[in-house]
């Protein structure tokens, strides 16, 4: 199982936001390797306010949100479009935060979940899935053959919840796979190659 059942991207897009798991930062290499591959697109990368503060502990939800909705609304701003026109996603908590402020009403162009941490390693029980359903813009979600939060056929059940279209990509690697694949999924799906 490769590809589930669209390819449906967004349309007229204006920029990406695009946020690290929770060991990285705005700097993690797919983050700079995929602002460098989708040039001239907008790209902005941005830092968790726990990782601003130099902590180690993740942001919840509840303060992980409405950073988010500053963040796309400032990039929106300084584009000279409404957050419509904004993908936004991350790698593993970033793509799992983000996808949680469009559930919550973030209104965005489509969302990218890079490595989707869909439940902790060695406890499938424990999914991360009940806002899926309130997601209906287009998704891309990318993870490895043999990423230990979530198995591709696990992955493709839950996203099935989805309330838009969705496309699942799944490349050889674990967690952290290497950038190429993910480079290749994203800009084919975002159209921009």
């Amino acid at each position: 199982m490769t590809a589930i059942p669209t390819r449906t991207g967004p349309r007229d897009v204006a920029g990406l936001l695009l946020t690290p798991g929770a060991g990285a930062g705005r700097d993690h290499r797919t983050l700079v390797a995929l602002e460098d591959a989708l040039a001239p697109l907008p790209v902005r990368r941005v830092d968790f306010p726990y990782r601003q503060r130099g902590s180690r502990m993740p942001d919840r939800p509840t303060v992980a949100v409405p950073f988010l909705r500053e963040q796309v609304e400032a990039f929106a701003a300084e584009l000279g479009v409404g957050t419509d026109r904004i993908v936004v996603g991350g790698r593993s908590y970033g793509g799992r935060m983000c996808s949680m402020a469009v559930a919550d009403g973030l209104p965005v162009a489509g969302l990218v979940l890079l490595s989707y941490p869909l439940h902790p390693p060695g406890k499938p029980e424990n999914l991360r899935i009940a806002h899926l359903p309130d997601i209906d813009v287009p998704v891309l979600a990318v993870s490895g053959r043999t990423d230990p939060f979530g198995t591709p056929d696990e992955l493709a059940r839950e996203l099935a919840a989805l309330g838009g279209p969705w496309h699942l990509e799944l490349v050889t690697g674990p967690h952290d796979p290497a950038d190429a694949p993910v480079i290749a999924a994203v800009r084919t799906w975002l159209g921009s190659h």
